[in-house]
């Protein structure tokens, strides 16, 4: 018997099934991948909706549907629920991946390095480095932020100040200056210098730059060496504690970095705060009431001028159910990027935006700035590839010490060898001296 018409059609339709459009067939449901990105948590800025819009026009190009989960609000709990949601079956597919966690979560990441040669071409080596564990990239570079000096462009005019300050001296001799005008005008309970002092990562950021300003090391060295308990790191950390009550506010040790940033941006009752900034959020800077009056610089230097390195790569889960789609989406937001960075660098910046001495770091704007001015600061990382897995326990370690002496309940002597014999504790490592300073930084140009 010959196959009917109706067969025939059958069977064509049977062996094209995978490429055929038509024949009865159900139109395929979308993939949705998930993607955690600490910084689309907490921006309310118009940068909330650039990035949704990236995302959306990711869905545009590929068909590939993204769902935004949100973080906490702080490093340490963004590393918790990250630990977390990594040991569920059902995983994040993408997720922002904090420069110092790297050793933390490499058994739950997939290596990227086969997926992406051209863009680690193009990367800093020392970027890289940063998220490479054994070998294995378990993120990509994708928004290096430095630590910066934001500062009250009109209040420095008022005062007289034609630059913002490039010593931790200056500093404090033109915010408690800035500070009594202004209290002196009616703002009682205005400050010259915020920043984040409750004591946690964001301590332990700010202070490794005031020891590495001063020569007193980076904690643990690149040699395996424990390196607080010296002149140079005891001085750095008696400075600032001297600043509590004088420049800075007396509850500053309970900031977190959100307070600082409204305590300076939101409320405007600070001349001074230690922030964040990168290549992006220069680009797109947040709106605040004191809008087209903050300007960025370096962060002061003792007898060096350092900033510490942060900021997010991009990872993948290695339980992810779209892996293909997620290397899709990470390579498209790279590419995003690389794109933004060619387009500012060179560029204006924003209307009101004023930078001066900026870090080397931010390859879009440091490179444009004058050439008169000074050169901005050099880079310190965090020991977080020294230390691997112990890198939680030492920045806890370390940011209680520091603590302790801001609050004064130990002394910066006593705060730092007992710090010293707990390091050695946790890591295995010896004391040694800080590292000469060309080895101790990393200046990524």
């Amino acid at each position: 018997m010959l196959p009917t018409r109706r067969d025939v059609i059958a069977g064509l339709c049977s062996t094209l099934f995978e490429w055929l459009p038509g024949c009865n067939r159900a139109t395929p449901k979308p993939v949705t991948i998930t993607y955690m990105d600490p910084e689309w948590s907490h921006d309310r800025s118009q940068r909330r909706f650039n990035s949704e819009g990236l995302l959306r026009q990711f869905e545009k190009e590929t068909g590939i549907k993204v769902k935004h989960l949100p973080a906490p609000e702080t490093s340490e709990g963004q590393l918790k629920l990250t630990q977390e949601l990594l040991a569920e079956k059902d995983t994040p597919d993408v997720l922002g991946i904090d420069v110092i966690w790297s050793g933390l979560l490499d058994d739950a990441l997939l290596d990227l390095r086969p997926f992406f040669s051209s863009e680690l071409s193009a990367s800093d080596s020392d970027l890289v480095k940063s998220y490479t564990v054994n070998n294995r990239l378990v993120a990509i570079p994708y928004r290096p932020y430095v630590g910066v000096l934001l500062y009250r462009t009109d209040l420095l005019t008022k005062y007289g100040y034609h630059t913002p300050p490039q010593t931790w001296p200056e500093l404090e001799r033109m915010a408690f200056r800035i500070q009594q005008g202004e209290r002196a005008a009616g703002e009682k309970d205005f400050w010259g210098f915020v920043w984040p002092g409750a004591a946690d990562e964001c301590l332990t950021c700010l202070a490794l730059e005031w020891q590495v300003s001063e020569g007193g090391g980076r904690i643990i060295e690149a040699n395996r060496t424990i390196s607080v308990n010296n002149e140079n790191a005891i001085r750095a950390w008696q400075r600032a504690a001297r600043w509590i009550g004088w420049i800075s506010p007396p509850g500053i040790t309970a900031y977190e970095e959100w307070d600082s940033i409204n305590h300076f941006q939101n409320s405007g009752k600070a001349a001074f705060g230690r922030g964040w900034t990168s290549d992006y959020f220069l680009t797109n800077p947040a709106k605040s009431m004191i809008d087209g009056e903050v300007g960025v610089t370096s962060v002061p230097s003792g007898g060096l001028a350092v900033g510490t390195l942060g900021g997010f790569g991009i990872g993948i889960s290695k339980g992810s159910k779209h892996q293909r789609e997620a290397i899709a989406l990470v390579r498209f937001l790279l590419h995003q990027e690389s794109a933004l960075e060619a387009a500012s660098t060179g560029a204006k910046l924003p209307t009101g935006a004023e930078v001066y001495r900026l870090p080397t770091v931010l390859k879009a704007y440091s490179r444009s700035i004058s050439a008169s001015q000074p050169v901005g600061e050099r880079i310190v990382s965090r020991p977080s590839t020294v230390v691997g897995r112990n890198y939680d326990d030492v920045s806890h370690a370390y940011a209680q010490a520091v603590h302790s002496v801001l609050t004064r309940k130990k002394s910066a002597r006593v705060a730092a060898a007992e710090l010293e014999a707990e390091l050695e504790r946790i890591t295995g490592f010896v004391k040694g001296p800080a590292e000469p300073t060309e080895t101790r930084i990393s200046n990524l140009k």
